[in-house]
């Protein structure tokens, strides 16, 4: 009986904060902000050409100094070649793709009324960004209507194109687990056309990589420690890649108070 309390007192609180959220962004084209390395890169291709990835989603983008601290100081994290962020807003990604160095693309998907900033989801890269878009995702969030979008980008890496996205699913309390099956299911019928693909970000479910799997994924950050207080809930998927070996993805334990959710990474080699 406590347990069921403490879930619906946390449903119901979920709930009104996303009664706060503000003017949802419909259209496809924007608002969009993108941003090039001041250095270009200039890495050199490999036969077997690896990539690190890593998903982050950085509280309402409120500690941003802490995240990068997080971003150059970890083994895990520093050097990554593609970083997915979500929660953040416009100067808050400019301001880490210029720190760390990286190419970027960023679209919102509402004006959050919390924080009165943008919000939505990053792709940053070190190889250059061909071409980018914004996929608006199904399900309004109960109560709130709020809308999730999915920040797609094609990243060139040597004569090999690699599509890219930076997903935040629908809440518990937003959505149901079905819908968040069907908004992922919209992200992977995007990504059907390419043969290398890298999709992550926060899935707000544990289970719904399964979806990905059935179409042939792999899904390397399955299993490790809870991401958030609810579960773990941060992934990424892999299609046209292999795995250097099985510690070739992780969690990252300490993101200095960054935010309420813990990074993850994966290393794949492109096939």
């Amino acid at each position: 009986m406590a347990d069921t309390l403490r879930a619906a007192l946390l449903l119901a609180v979920l709930a009104a904060a996303g009664c706060r959220t503000g003017r949802n962004y419909t259209s496809i084209e924007g608002p969009r902000y993108t941003g090039s390395p001041a250095v270009a890169h200039t890495g050199e291709c490999a036969h077997d050409q690896t990539l690190r990835l890593a998903s982050f989603n950085i509280e309402f983008a409120l500690r941003v100094d802490s995240a990068i601290a997080v971003l150059q100081s970890d083994p895990a994290l520093r050097g990554a070649d593609v970083i997915l962020l979500q929660e953040m807003d416009e100067s808050s990604t400019k301001r880490i793709a210029e720190t760390l160095g990286m190419g970027y693309v960023y679209y919102p998907a509402v004006f959050h009324l919390r924080t009165r900033r943008n919000f939505g989801n990053a792709v940053l890269s070190r190889w250059p960004i061909a071409e980018d878009k914004k996929i608006v995702l199904p399900h309004l969030a109960r109560l709130a209507s709020a809308q999730r979008a999915a920040t797609a980008a094609t990243v060139r890496v040597c004569d090999l194109l690699v599509r890219v996205y930076s997903v935040h699913l629908g809440t518990p309390a937003g959505v149901s687990p079905a819908a968040r099956r069907d908004q992922l299911g919209v992200i992977l019928a995007d990504a059907s056309q390419y043969s290398r693909v890298v999709i992550g970000g926060d899935m707000n479910d544990e289970g719904v990589g399964r979806t990905a799997l059935n179409l042939g994924y792999a899904w390397p950050t399955r299993r490790g420690p809870p991401t958030t207080g609810l579960g773990r809930l941060d992934h990424i998927f892999l299609k046209g890649f292999s795995s250097p070996d099985s510690a070739a993805a992780g969690t990252v334990l300490d993101v200095r108070g960054a935010s309420d959710h813990l990074a993850v990474w994966t290393v794949g080699v492109l096939r």
